[in-house]
């Protein structure tokens, strides 16, 4: 049994979720353009007091080696604005609703969902942290496809509470937090005939080595794992930001899993394919991408704390 938490801890709670309370309230209040635009340039303003800055100029310098000083700081920039954005539409979810006439969500590529549909079999969904990736549950849920969503759980109970609520408000009915129990929770789901649905692109340190941009990194096998289990094809999904609160889902042709006999090597390979995916969507739009994400080694960070590149 794990330990309660300390009092301080609880209260901490307490006070980053009244503060989220009034955030969500101020952001509400305003038409969702101004949410938007004001979450964007509050992030953009407290973003790089933060060491996810850092992470985000070396991520950047890791998938395009030949990038200057001005153009990584664009793109951290980016995704500090991004990221300040989908908290301002957060509280605007219900206006982000996919399939709506004249809604801020285009959807293209339906033919893959009705291939799924028609197959009588379920799908593995997979994206990346692209875009504003609420946007892309919403689209496959509300798409008519029974789908059990992954999402990694906030550490406070409170606002996770919040969050959760929020996103079953939206459509989406069906979510697992990651971790042993929300494995099961897909497992069975997959049994059941349901579809499961995974962003695919961060660290996971039980993962598998996969090769990412010229690295080998830890990667979850558990879309591809479920995929060759179950014979069902991988489904990628990537969602595009517009102007004004506006954003672009696109289905994918699916990916077929290996078919290798060696199961270790058919994961490898499956998990290869999806990484590939994910690269390709970065390098279309990788304003869109989530770059603070520690997605290397720790010591490909520790290595590069030496040398501060310019912001200007």
């Amino acid at each position: 049994m794990s330990a309660k938490p300390s009092l301080w801890l609880r209260l901490g709670w307490r006070g980053e979720a009244l503060l989220w309370d009034m955030v969500m309230g101020l952001f509400a209040r305003l038409p969702i353009e101004t949410a938007s635009a004001l979450g964007g340039r509050a992030l953009r303003l407290i973003g790089p007091l933060f060491s996810a800055h850092r992470a985000a100029l070396i991520n950047a310098r890791l998938v395009f080696p030949d990038i200057s000083d001005q153009d990584a700081h664009v793109l951290a920039m980016a995704a500090w604005d991004n990221l300040g954005r989908i908290g301002g539409e957060f509280a605007h979810l219900k206006e982000l609703r996919p399939y709506t006439q004249n809604g801020r969500v285009e959807v293209i590529g339906l033919e893959h969902l009705e291939a799924i549909k028609k197959s009588g079999k379920p799908a593995v969904l997979i994206s990346g942290h692209f875009a504003n990736w609420e946007v892309m549950a919403a689209a496959i849920c509300l798409g008519g496809i029974e789908a059990r969503v992954s999402y990694r759980h906030a550490n406070n109970p409170h606002i996770d509470k919040r969050i959760t609520k929020a996103r079953l408000d939206y459509g989406i009915p069906h979510l697992s937090a990651k971790g042993e129990g929300g494995a099961r929770e897909m497992l069975v789901a997959m049994k059941n005939g349901q579809s499961t649905t995974f962003l695919n692109d961060q660290k996971f340190n039980m993962g598998i080595d996969a090769p990412f941009f010229g690295h080998l990194l830890k990667t979850a096998p558990g879309p591809a794992r479920l995929a060759i289990r179950f014979g069902v094809p991988i489904v990628p999904v990537s969602i595009t930001r517009r102007p004004n609160a506006r954003f672009t889902v696109t289905f994918h042709p699916s990916i077929t899993p290996s078919d290798d006999p060696d199961k270790t090597k058919a994961i490898a390979q499956t998990v290869t394919m999806i990484n590939q995916f994910i690269e390709e969507r970065v390098r279309e739009n990788p304003q869109d991408w989530f770059w603070v994400h520690r997605r290397w080694p720790k010591e490909i960070y520790r290595k590069s704390a030496g040398s501060k590149p310019s912001a200007d």
